[in-house]
């Protein structure tokens, strides 16, 4: 007679009586959970970027509205699904479905992007987030803004956003520098030097001045695009004052010489320049 064949030994997360342990059951019940909790971390994620429109944009109504017409938040739904693809190693499938949302959206952002909750883009048209770039919670951007590399290596080259920073349309951050948490750059500006917590920047290159009154993470957004320190200006005006200062001073000055001129509010008289 045959020998029968030697059976494994039974595992020990099942019982001697057949049924399934309670490492097994606790194993398949946290399987059949998994894509309920996806679906719904998502879900709350997207009503968290509809929040985000809700609250700095004045002009938005519902949450329909914003769903189906920004184009801003397409684009963010959309990187998170070619993120995804980036980090699971389809990083062509990634780049093919940026680049077909870029053609959707006018926004690009590059799939290795790392960008945090409640990033809202309003407007949107023309922005573009590097590769290495990352972005923080709360953070604001407008039409034309780029965050991009200034650098052929292969690593870190992009800028880094802290939280609840704003940047004004059209602004350009390039390389691996730092915005720290509650700065506002304004539009146009060129930055690319690290910017510490609560300033704000202005110019080309961009000149970095640090808030009078900081702002805080329980504040609302800073979206004053107006209150923005003119430091050219500034120091023009404290050196012709200085200039009047030490004619008045000088002993037998000639009178008659043309003396430079202060403007009154920001606002600069002089002759009509118009053809």
């Amino acid at each position: 007679m045959a020998d029968l064949p030697v059976t494994k030994p039974i595992p020990d997360t099942v019982a001697p009586t057949g049924k399934p342990g309670k490492k097994v059951i606790k194993y398949i019940t946290l399987e059949l959970r998994r894509p309920f909790l996806s679906i719904w971390n998502e879900t709350r994620r997207a009503q968290e970027d509809i929040d985000a429109v809700l609250e700095r944009d004045p002009a938005a109504r519902s949450w329909v509205e914003i769903a189906l017409l920004y184009p801003g938040l397409h684009a963010i739904w959309g990187h998170r699904l070619t993120h995804w693809l980036w980090t699971h190693e389809l990083k062509f499938l990634g780049r093919w479905i940026s680049q077909l949302l870029r053609g959707i959206t006018g926004i690009e952002i590059h799939p290795g992007a790392v960008i945090g909750p409640r990033f809202f883009i309003d407007h949107g048209m023309g922005v573009v987030i590097g590769e290495t770039a990352e972005i923080g919670a709360d953070v604001t951007l407008y039409h034309g803004v780029t965050l991009g590399g200034t650098s052929l290596n292969k690593g870190k080259r992009h800028p880094t956003l802290g939280d609840r920073v704003v940047v004004g349309a059209g602004a350009k951050v390039l390389g691996a520098i730092t915005i720290e948490a509650d700065s506002r750059i304004g539009a146009n500006a060129v930055v690319v030097k690290s910017v510490p917590a609560n300033s704000v920047v202005v110019g080309v290159p961009g000149q970095v001045v640090v808030k009078s009154k900081p702002h805080r993470a329980t504040d609302k957004p800073d979206l004053n695009h107006t209150t923005l320190p003119d430091t050219v200006g500034v120091a023009l005006s404290s050196l012709m004052q200085r200039v009047e200062y030490l004619e008045q001073r000088l002993e037998g000055h000639e009178t008659h010489l043309p003396r430079p001129h202060l403007s009154e509010n920001g606002v600069w008289s002089g002759e009509d320049f118009m053809i």
